[in-house]
């Protein structure tokens, strides 16, 4: 295409640069947690592609799901070939790795540091997922950046090899590909999409996207040479430096020789200044998802904007996306190193990016946003309820308008008139079909479903929304839903019957102790939400009945040295992880000494990985058990259950995006990947003062 040009370190990257030198727990540090597998591009159900091996040149990086979307990248320092990212099958000779000495996850950036040869060379993933800029937010382009420079005083000849696969356009590999080529006045664009293009066809959970456009994009004469061609390319470029002087014929099926964008980047001679060269990954799906019969699109096409705009847009914003990126990533590890330590501030930066992931962001017709969640290997089910009460805290810290977002699907269909039941509704559908709720028999059935559960969720993060906006607002736009809902608490809450609640891998259980509390602390927020609306008579009514609620409560589960599973079921115990809005939104219903029993208790039960959450089997929920360890009152306490949490994370064998369901004695997985719900994390962040600050004027 064009001659090489060497791009020097930008002013972003020397801000890197800069926070790396100045803060020990900067982009680069080591971190104090190994991630079990390693975000690269996270940006949707369907764009999200992860490493899963420690080294990066150690495997080809994939799906969440597992399915192999090939990333590979090469360097050739002084005609030397070596591998920087996927694996060594197909090569014609032995390639050594460029060492990797260091990888640093953070929330929007991860960083593999390689030394040798006499270079230093970084391989940055930028994905910029930043909660106050939702145009940003939803823009499905990663930033793929090489910096080398010189570590012994001399220059050295380099240059960087990169291909994506057609792999992250289809769902199975037997799909056929096409190939085009785009111009912009910036950018040379290439792009893999499936022949097919069954938009919006398929529904489900072990899936892969085959409709829409895979992108790579870079700046004009940055690139010495692309080309569409098959995995040979790596062969050529090994071998003497170059690229397939043409392209392949396309269509072809992606397992055939596994055809590949390919790019070289010349980097000319390198010294101690450091070069940089980068490219842009990126997906338009074009269609998005179904919401009750609309085909909705992208939230970043909201006003037209096409994809080649998108890619200009993204490329324009390059510094100071980086910049923003780099000031975000620091700025969320102080403040969760600041509420729990070091250990901490890195499980929030490797959860920050998987709750983003699990999510689409789109907007109705009548500019309501809507952000979906998809229920990663669990049933795919999409805008869950019980998936958004979890995931809620990493908004709540970060963003009221995407916590909303991941309300109103449920909101907006109970208002439509379709959803029947007194009490909220489970899900929209399958992830991407919103059609209506498909778990437990559908929108017209009640067998299976969950509606203590789901009810008091929606009553307790509207009081939430309520406290950190001031105002009722968003819940008034559906207060006779709500007040519906009060009402069903007010007659079943206090002693659930035989139902199932958000951990229905249990199976049904009447009587539940956790899922009174939480109905309890439902009445009470949606008590605060009349009180913030004036109705008084309404607030006295619901707030003494969650009062009278609370009291019986604890005579029903006492235990003597705990509190029960179930109120009929003496010899059992369980986390009461719900209990911990009565303290986080200042509702004041439990005595302490509920807590401080509980807590007591559970250090009798600790197991090696983590604290079971219950009597009825050794497996656990990685975000309840961060709820509970939030209920200690210091430090200490809170270390004394996440230290084994700590311990899972690091020694888990299950290489896939952090499970939340896992087994307490081994570290094994026992279901569960990706999922949202690891947003729950972030509860030890919330600012406490801050909530509670409307509500005491």
């Amino acid at each position: 295409m064009s001659q090489p040009i060497a791009r020097r370190l930008t002013a972003a990257a020397l801000l890197v640069a800069a926070l790396c030198a100045l803060n020990a727990s900067s982009l680069q540090a080591k971190d104090p947690l190994r991630a079990p597998c390693v975000p690269l591009v996270a940006n949707d159900p369907y764009f999200s592609v992860w490493s899963n091996t420690d080294e990066l040149a150690d495997s080809f990086p994939v799906h969440w799901t597992g399915t192999i979307n090939a990333l590979t990248s090469y360097a050739r320092v002084d005609g030397k070939p070596y591998r920087l990212m996927g694996a060594p099958n197909d090569l014609e000779q032995e390639v050594d790795k460029l060492p990797q000495t260091n990888l640093a996850a953070r929330a929007t950036n991860t960083t593999y540091t390689f030394e040798g040869a006499g270079v230093q060379l970084t391989l940055r993933f930028t994905n910029p997922n930043l909660p106050d800029d939702l145009d940003v937010f939803a823009r499905p382009a990663t930033y793929v950046a090489w910096t080398v420079a010189a570590t012994d005083g001399k220059e050295h000849d380099v240059d960087v090899y990169f291909d994506a696969s057609g792999e992250l356009c289809v769902n199975t590999p037997d799909q056929e590909i096409v190939y085009k080529a785009y111009n912009t006045d910036a950018l040379d664009v290439m792009s893999f999409a499936s022949k097919e293009q069954p938009i919006l066809e398929k529904k489900g959970d072990n899936l892969r996207i085959d409709w829409g456009r895979f992108f790579i994009a870079f700046e004009k004469g940055a690139a010495e040479n692309v080309v569409a061609t098959h995995h040979a390319a790596r062969n050529t470029f090994i071998n003497d430096g170059n690229l397939p002087e043409r392209n392949v014929s396309f269509p072809r099926k992606a397992n055939d020789n596994w055809p590949v964008m390919a790019v070289k980047f010349a980097c000319g001679k390198v010294g101690a200044d450091a070069v940089e060269k980068r490219l842009i990954l990126a997906y338009d799906d074009e269609f998005s998802l179904v919401y009750l019969g609309e085909k909705l699109r992208p939230y970043w096409r909201r006003n037209g904007m096409e994809a080649l705009s998108m890619l200009d847009l993204a490329n324009a914003q390059y510094d100071e996306l980086v910049e923003r990126c780099a000031q975000f990533d620091a700025e969320l590890w102080k403040r969760a190193s600041d509420a729990a330590g070091e250990k901490y501030a890195s499980l929030c930066s490797i959860a920050y990016p998987q709750a983003i992931a699990a999510h689409k962001l789109v907007e109705l017709a009548n500019g309501k946003l809507l952000l979906v969640s998809k229920e990663n290997f669990s049933n795919g089910c999409a805008a869950t309820v019980d998936i958004l009460y979890p995931t809620s805290p990493v908004f709540i810290v970060y963003s009221s308008e995407l916590l909303k977002a991941t309300m109103t699907p449920a909101l907006e269909y109970a208002a439509s008139g379709r959803w029947k039941f007194p009490f909220s509704c489970h899900d929209l559908g399958t992830y991407p079909i919103l059609n209506g709720q498909v778990y437990g028999g559908g929108e017209t059935s009640e067998e299976n479903q969950m509606p203590v559960e789901e009810t008091a969720n929606m009553l307790i993060l509207l009081d939430v929304v309520a406290r950190i906006e001031g105002n009722a607002d968003y819940a008034n736009e559906y207060w006779s839903i709500l007040e519906r809902w009060a009402e069903y608490l007010l007659d079943k809450g206090l002693d659930p019957e035989n139902q199932l609640c958000t951990d229905d891998f249990a199976g049904h259980l009447a009587h539940n102790a956790n899922l009174s509390i939480k109905a309890i602390v439902a009445l009470a927020a949606y008590a605060d939400l009349c009180q913030i609306n004036g109705k008084e008579e309404s607030a006295k009514r619901f707030r003494e009945k969650a009062e009278e609620y609370a009291k019986e409560w604890v005579v029903l589960a006492d235990a003597g040295d705990r509190f029960k599973l179930a109120f009929d079921r003496d010899d059992t115990w369980s986390q009461k992880y719900n209990i911990v809005w009565d303290g986080l939104l200042n509702l004041n219903l439990f005595p302490a000494e509920v807590v401080e029993k509980e807590l007591a208790y559970y250090q009798t039960k600790m197991n090696p990985y983590g604290l079971p959450l219950d009597n009825r089997s050794d497996y656990t929920k990685l975000d309840w058990e961060v709820w509970t360890a939030s209920l200690a009152k210091d430090r200490e306490g809170f270390d004394s259950i996440m230290d084994n949490v700590y311990e899972f994370v690091n020694n888990t064998p299950d290489r896939v995006p952090l499970s939340d369901w896992y087994f307490t004695s081994t570290a094994k997985q026992r279901g569960f990947q990706a999922r949202a719900v690891v947003g729950g994390v972030f509860i030890k962040m919330i600012d406490k003062e801050a909530l509670n600050k409307a509500a005491a004027e």
